[in-house]
């Protein structure tokens, strides 16, 4: 095959070695067709980093092996690669299986080398005909202008105009056009109503006919946010004594035309329906498809005995990668817009009779979260806390606390000074349970195994540091770090991270909410043994 000619020997074994290092657990499982597309796309790298090697110390005019020594080199080569290959492929499916079993799933039956060999195969090939397209319109370019400036001048410019007609290609007919069409098949999906989810009678609730945000302006994320609301009498009868309805307001992306509109919107609602009446307030940020987790927020409902009103504000139609690529401005305009607004009122309220008010969210929600409050704006009358669950890596909060971290506890579970302030908690509960706190709590729930946290592009060339010392508790031992591969395999696993099981990855369990509501919010009239029988209703449920 014509396209196979004249691939390079020091692209082949490097490319080989990454094939290989690819096939080496990371934090999620992986079906044998992703593991053939992150293979490939593995071996086209180290196939890129050992064909610029070579190119260079050729360029360098270092000395090489004479033709015959070549070819004899390249079919030794050729052979070695293809038994490590196969060897690490009869191997793959001990690395899945040593990652499965910390979450419970059965092991595999078979990784499916041979597929995962083809497809690997396939991906590869599909990279290299646009590496040579690339190489062609450079070399074309190139020697156009060559004909009119010297070569070395000629050569830098023939690549940045092929990488600029290969990044318009990209971006504009690629990305943007899948865009596009990611963009109106989630604004369809989020219009649609379940038959499942009935527009609330009680004019008391938003989306009521008395309410100021019409039902289908919710969206489908808001109508089902709303639409679960536990009942008094269910709170009641899971946290013993007299409860109350607790109070849901959202605000969908279509309740009004702007961001500032539909702040105050929100604002407007909250004091139609009593929200500042509650002792509990949380501003909750959603996720880039305006999901809220009601398995998230029922907990502190039920502390509380339903005497809580929690606030949401839509922002978006996308899922929260597709927001935080080319979106990411739209979530933390819409947080800082409802804390701002409802921020403002509530200063204006006496002290004695306004709710606490804490911050809450999930996923891209919680970087939002963070976005919405400057710290030097609320010093003066602070927010009573914050719990934020899954934070991505680029979380201004949590990366600062992450790195600086008390020397000796692990970047997946840290401790961060003395406590007063930030804490961290797993599936086990909260890293620090017996230091004092101080008048602000911030709490971040996290499982080592979620790419969405410890995902770090500086993975490319050094070790993340949840990879140092002991492993969490749902992370396997047999991870290794490879420059390059590892960043592959975080950015595969990112995709993956809400596939799963529930506590593990990117899918958080609402038995694992109590302990941080209970550390944030200090609810009162729970004993320990109260605590751990609501743990275990929430976890039999799911």
């Amino acid at each position: 095959m014509r396209l196979l000619e004249g691939l390079s020997l020091t692209g082949l074994v490097l490319g080989t070695l990454f094939f290989v290092a690819s096939l080496a657990p990371s934090l999620l499982p992986r079906s044998f067709a992703l593991q053939g597309v992150l293979s490939g796309c593995s071996f086209a790298a180290g196939y890129g980093v050992g064909a610029f090697l070579a190119w260079l110390w050729r360029y360098l005019e270092l000395p090489v092996a004479a033709p015959p020594h070549l070819a004899a080199l390249k079919r030794i080569g050729l052979a070695a690669c293809a038994l490590a290959a196969a060897v690490f492929l009869w191997r793959a499916s001990t690395f899945q299986d040593s990652v499965r079993v910390l979450m419970d799933l059965p092991p595999v039956e078979s990784a499916r080398p041979v597929e995962v060999a083809a497809i690997a195969v396939m991906v590869f090939i599909v990279i290299l005909v646009i590496a040579r397209l690339f190489v062609a319109l450079l070399g074309a370019v190139a020697g156009r202008l060559g004909r009119l400036i010297p070569r070395r001048i000629a050569n830098v410019l023939g690549a940045a105009i092929a990488v600029l007609v290969f990044w318009m290609a990209i971006d504009g007919l690629l990305f943007k056009g899948a865009l596009r069409v990611a963009d109106a098949s989630f604004q369809r999906f989020d219009a649609l109503i379940e038959p499942d989810v009935e527009k609330p009678a009680d004019p008391g609730r938003t989306g009521s006919l008395a309410s100021l945000v019409s039902w289908q302006s919710l969206g489908r994320a808001g109508r089902q946010f709303v639409g679960s609301t536990p009942s008094g009498e269910d709170i009641a009868a899971l946290a013993g004594g007299a409860a109350m309805e607790p109070i849901r307001v959202y605000v969908g992306l279509n309740s009004a035309e702007t961001v500032e509109e539909r702040a105050a919107l929100a604002l407007d609602e909250m004091r139609r329906v009593g929200a500042f009446d509650r002792s509990i307030l949380v501003l909750a940020t959603p996720t880039g498809t305006g999901w809220l987790d009601s398995a998230a927020i029922e907990p502190l409902e039920a502390l509380h005995r339903g005497d809580v009103a929690t606030v949401a504000l839509q922002y978006s139609y996308l899922t929260s990668w597709l927001s935080l690529l080319f979106e990411p401005a739209y979530g933390s305009e819409s947080a800082r817009a409802l804390f701002r607004v409802v921020y403002d009122h509530w200063t204006r309220l006496p002290k004695e009779d306004r709710p606490r008010l804490y911050l809450y969210g999930l996923s891209l929600g919680a970087l939002n979260s963070d976005l919405s409050a400057d710290l030097y704006d609320v010093l003066a009358d602070p927010f009573h806390g914050a719990f934020w669950v899954g934070a991505p890596f680029s979380t201004p909060t949590w990366r600062n606390a992450t790195d600086g971290r008390e020397p000796g506890s692990p970047a997946w579970l840290p401790r961060f000074r003395d406590g007063a302030v930030v804490r961290f908690a797993n599936q086990d509960g909260l890293a620090d349970r017996d230091s004092p706190w101080g008048p602000l709590r911030i709490v971040f729930l996290q499982y080592a195994s979620d790419p969405v946290t410890f995902f770090r592009p500086d993975a490319f060339y050094r070790v993340p540091p949840w990879m140092d010392r002991q492993r969490g508790p749902d992370v396997s031992g047999a991870l290794r770090w490879f420059p390059i591969v590892t960043l592959l395999q975080l950015g595969l696993d990112m995709t993956l991270a809400t596939t799963t099981p529930m506590g593990f990855g990117h899918v958080y369990a609402p038995e694992h909410h109590v302990d941080p509501w209970v550390a944030v919010t200090q609810p009162p009239g729970w004993s320990d043994d109260d605590l751990e029988r609501l743990k275990a209703h929430y976890a039999a449920r799911e």
